[in-house]
């Protein structure tokens, strides 16, 4: 890694560990779910995801996590381990979503225009993005949500499946929704204006 990389790493680590909620306050309980928090510490992971490498989002989301643990637990001491999976299944849903579709979209594969690229690839991200999430934290909190504290809460099936299940889908995929476009604009914007990235 560059020394330009691991610069940016750092800046979007230390943004990262900065919009923590417990330190700006800046959260949004979901109104279906109070215990279920919108925030915006995850888009500065996606940004340096797509900006810098995904070595370097990882990093930053395991980072994060180390600082929810010691800051922001939530409901549940595993809570940042809950978050870091939803983060590292929804990067890993980009990574495909850039796999199969980046040189596909391209204007040279006869998407024309930038801003066609840049729309039909932040489509595509957020949708495998949304997928890989949902689906993946879909199975984590039906398997552990049955389970004492702290791994889960005690709960009975029909309230994973009619109760919990829904609402952890909605506002992952909610949640999702704008934060893998922001990180992606952001990280475009970089881009543009530091060519040499």
């Amino acid at each position: 890694m560059n020394t330009k990389a691991i610069a940016l790493t750092i800046v979007f680590a230390a943004l990262t560990v900065a919009l923590n909620p417990e330190l700006t306050k800046i959260f949004f309980p979901a109104p279906y779910a109070p215990f279920l928090l919108y925030q915006i510490w995850e888009i500065p992971i996606v940004a340096a995801f797509l900006l810098i490498n995904p070595k370097s989002g990882v990093a930053i989301a395991a980072l994060n996590a180390v600082v929810l643990l010691a800051i922001f637990q939530g409901a549940s001491p595993l809570g940042p381990f809950y978050n870091l999976a939803a983060i590292l299944s929804m990067l890993l849903g980009i990574f495909v979503a850039h796999k199969l579709f980046a040189k596909r979209l391209s204007p040279a594969n006869g998407v024309t225009g930038k801003w066609k690229y840049n729309s039909a690839l932040a489509l595509a991200y957020t949708a495998l993005g949304i997928t890989f999430r949902v689906g993946f934290m879909g199975l984590l909190n039906y398997v552990t949500l049955r389970y004492p504290p702290p791994i889960g809460f005690s709960l009975p099936e029909i309230s994973i499946v009619g109760y919990y299940l829904p609402a952890t889908s909605i506002f992952n995929a909610t949640l999702a929704l704008y934060t893998i476009p922001l990180g992606y604009f952001i990280a475009e914007v970089v881009k543009r204006n530091f060519r040499h990235l």
